[in-house]
């Protein structure tokens, strides 16, 4: 075992000795020259590579929906396309509003949908940008002026992705409304052909001057009796003290900022149909803010005491009052005598 090691040892130096002995004797070539780096002038700027900026998509938000999360906005304000703005007939526009998340589930994939109301070219529906709970939101749509003079009304309203309205305060509706030309347009006669509607003067009081539609009063009124006339009841005839009773609540309504059976002066319905001059043996008032015939009509009939009242084999007579100073304000009066 001993003899061993030292003839590895004995080995291990040898082969160290060979390598000294053969790379001192390896000889340099005539013509070798030794490779050095040039030097760097003064002046020398190293060239620079133009880095391509990355694309950055815009991020998605990840959010988990709360369980049994609230909807709920607020409308501020509409930022363009102010209520009664002036259009050419046949002019395209672009209406935006302003909202604010004011429940507590965030919107993704929510929705503007038009509800009721002149179309004017606008999506049935369009997606808005998503909005966690207290953000702000601009919602916009673009729409086509009709070619008709006169004024015009569309509702649209806010859906969650199963469709369902996303309520704005007390209202589900918001609108655009615009006026084309000279906004004038013919009173049509109402669907009884017996009494034409009659507009009381302009006016409302020293700090209110409302604006009237004989359109939507008569719009109204048809409406109505086709609810009518779909159930095979008799269709109501327009009575003009009917008509005073209910436009002058819709002028005190709209006035006030206020919906209520109950007038300012704290008159009821009936005192004030009495008021008019009319004696009725029956009568019931219906109203409404915050939109048109459409939206009303559609309230109205999905709400069992309100569709119980068009619908009331009571009533023989009917007078609509309407009202915009702010906001819409449609006064029914039913009655018989």
């Amino acid at each position: 075992m001993f003899k061993r090691l030292i003839l590895s040892s004995a080995l291990f130096l040898t082969a160290c000795i060979s390598v000294e002995v053969d790379e001192a004797r390896t000889p340099t070539p005539a013509n070798f020259v030794t490779a050095t780096l040039a030097p760097t002038k003064s002046s020398y700027v190293p060239p620079t590579l133009t880095v391509t900026p990355e694309i950055t998509l815009a991020p998605t938000l990840a959010v988990t929906i709360p369980p049994n999360c609230t909807n709920n906005a607020v409308l501020l304000r509409d930022v363009t396309i102010q209520d009664g703005t002036r259009v050419n007939p046949g002019e395209k526009f672009t209406k935006t509003w302003e909202f604010v998340n004011n429940g507590t589930c965030p919107w993704i994939g929510y929705a503007l949908k038009f509800a009721a109301g002149d179309q004017m070219n606008a999506p049935l529906s369009a997606p808005i940008t998503d909005t966690l709970p207290k953000g702000k939101v601009q919602v916009s749509v673009e729409l086509t002026a009709p070619t008709a003079n006169g004024s015009y009304t569309g509702y649209f309203t806010l859906n969650d992705p199963n469709g369902k309205d996303v309520p704005i305060g007390i209202e589900k509706t918001f609108w655009v409304k615009i006026t084309v030309g000279s906004g004038v347009i013919p009173t049509q006669p109402t669907s009884s052909g017996s009494v034409s509607t009659p507009i009381p003067p302009l006016g409302g009081g020293a700090n209110c001057s409302y604006s009237q539609n004989a359109g939507y009063v008569n719009q109204i009124a048809a409406m109505i009796n086709e609810e009518r006339a779909n159930a095979g009841l008799l269709a109501l005839t327009v009575n003009s003290q009917l008509t005073s009773a209910a436009q002058g609540h819709a002028a005190d309504m709209a006035c006030n900022n206020n919906i209520s059976h109950t007038g300012s002066d704290g008159s009821s319905a009936y005192a004030r149909i009495l008021a008019s001059g009319y004696a009725p043996s029956y009568a019931e008032e219906i109203i409404y803010g915050g939109g048109g015939p459409q939206a009303a009509m559609s309230w109205w009939m999905n709400d069992q005491i309100h569709r119980d009242a068009i619908l009331s084999t009571n009533s023989t007579e009917i007078g609509v009052g309407y009202a915009y100073f702010s906001g819409d304000y449609i006064v029914v009066d039913f009655g018989s005598p």
